[in-house]
């Protein structure tokens, strides 16, 4: 049986004979079914038409994206260990030579998960990468589209995972929506990676909130304050967004609170004309 990927959000399904009537996530009021409607691929079908993208991004720091694009066009990024790195966020297929590289830089201990729009093929990925646990926040269990015993449910505001990396529950998007900081990233001032729990601006000068991106609904400004309150207590200077040119390099904690105040003046109408 095929585990069956959504070609609009490349959410994995658990395996069957013939694909779901829908995707759950896509039919969601967060994202959308294509006007062309709901069609599906498989990791084997992905290996014929499309590979994997390895970027450096800083020392420590490798992007695993998916050429040609699809889906959301989401990129992952790998931060490094000799003794096993931690791939955050995912993406629904990675070729052979992407895989060669990763074991070179000492493989994947764990898989970590912003929010269900990123599952994409996490468990198919594990199985390349020898199986490596994934953690997921319990607040989105039910959006797991295919189950594996590899996935640990974590709970609470913030969780451990080791080498000085620590997942926080920002919420907002989904319930669920985590980031994680790196604090030896960005020479030692500190990263915060964040899906899109916060996205960076195309001019990379701010962030801002939605609770849907492509539906273009935004965020109450109690949630974005919460989600900005629990990155409070984390040093960084640089955000990760979850794709290739969304990436703040300097001064991101003052950045978020400029773009907190923008976005909260603009939601309560204090912008003119």
């Amino acid at each position: 049986m095929t585990p069956f990927i959504c070609k609009t959000c490349c959410v994995e399904y658990a395996p069957g004979d013939v694909p779901p009537e829908h995707c759950v996530i896509c039919s969601d009021e967060r994202q959308y079914v294509g006007h062309a409607g709901q069609h599906w691929t498989s990791f084997a079908e992905l290996g014929e038409t499309h590979g994997s993208d390895l970027r450096d991004q800083e020392p420590g720091l490798l992007g695993v994206g998916v050429i040609p694009s699809i889906g959301i066009g989401q990129r992952a990024l790998l931060i490094t260990h000799p003794g096993g790195g931690v791939l955050w966020d995912c993406v629904p297929y990675l070729d052979d030579s992407a895989l060669a590289e990763i074991q070179r830089l000492g493989g994947v201990r764990a898989l970590a998960i912003s929010h269900p729009h990123f599952y994409a093929a996490m468990v198919s990925v594990s199985d390349r990468l020898g199986g490596p646990p994934i953690y997921l926040h319990q607040a989105d269990a039910d959006w797991v589209m295919r189950p594996d015993p590899r996935i640990r449910f974590w709970s609470g505001e913030t969780h451990d995972l080791g080498h000085g990396l620590t997942l926080i529950r920002g919420g907002g998007h989904f319930p669920s929506s985590t980031m994680l900081h790196w604090p030896d990233g960005a020479e030692g001032k500190g990263v915060l990676m964040t899906g899109d729990t916060m996205i960076v601006t195309p001019d990379t000068s701010r962030v801002s909130w939605m609770r849907s991106y492509p539906n273009l609904v935004p965020m109450a400004p109690e949630i974005v304050r919460g989600i900005v309150a629990t990155t409070e207590p984390f040093a960084f200077d640089r955000i990760y967004a979850g794709w290739w040119d969304r990436v703040m390099r300097e001064d991101a904690k003052a950045n978020i609170e400029a773009s907190e105040h923008r976005y909260i003046e603009a939601l309560e109408g204090q912008f003119q004309s």
